[in-house]
């Protein structure tokens, strides 16, 4: 079972690949960082990172040769299972509108906006607490008032609330993980969110949707 970190320049890999490679020891598989179009085709499952901001993200994949079509072909056509980081998960939004309006991925519908916390501070950074929406075995395991790590100033706007799995309350609520089909989402960083974290990895290793 072959797990692939897709690496786009676009974020530091390092803790994302020991935590990763942390749980396909416990479940089984193997986990590679690739930036080769043929390691996606072959790929059991994906995982998309991303830091920084969604134009600049967004064209860095589209800049790496086939990268994007053999992610859209395996998750789309051939309904691998999906997992977006931080703004690898803003990507499959309709649109992102920071800084200019980019299309995302149109997996979930929405948008990706800057974040309106009223007197708190922005970007949103740090521990909060996880609020289940719905159900999902990505969250086997994981309670309303677990905690998650976050750094980012822009949130998702969901669409169809039933592919909102999660929220945190930040001066308003802010999308913590999305899903629909064989695609999952986390705004917050799995790999920097200790036992929670980890449980939401060792449960996608082992997702068959």
């Amino acid at each position: 079972m072959l797990t692939v970190l897709v690496d786009y320049d676009s974020g530091n890999l390092h803790s994302a690949e020991k935590a990763f490679q942390k749980m396909a020891a416990e479940v089984g598989g193997e986990v590679i960082v690739t930036d080769k179009p043929e390691d996606v085709a072959r790929a059991d499952r994906i995982v998309l990172p991303g830091d920084g901001a969604f134009p600049a993200c967004r064209r860095a994949l589209g800049a790496h040769g086939g990268l994007f079509e053999a992610i859209e072909e395996a998750v789309v056509r051939n309904a691998r299972p999906f997992l977006g980081i931080c703004v690898g998960m803003q990507m499959m939004a309709t649109w992102g509108r920071e800084y200019e309006d980019v299309h995302g991925f149109d997996w979930v519908g929405g948008e990706v906006v800057r974040i309106d916390a009223g007197d708190l501070k922005v970007p949103h950074m740090g521990w909060n607490d996880l609020v289940i929406d719905n159900p999902h075995p990505v969250l086997e395991g994981v309670a309303t008032g677990d905690h998650a790590y976050f750094v980012h100033s822009y949130h998702f706007r969901v669409a169809d609330p039933a592919q909102r799995l999660a929220h945190v309350d930040y001066g308003t609520e802010i999308t913590a993980i999305i899903g629909r089909d064989n695609m999952v989402g986390a705004q917050f960083h799995p790999e920097k969110s200790q036992a929670t974290g980890l449980r939401i990895i060792r449960n996608f290793l082992t997702w068959r949707p």
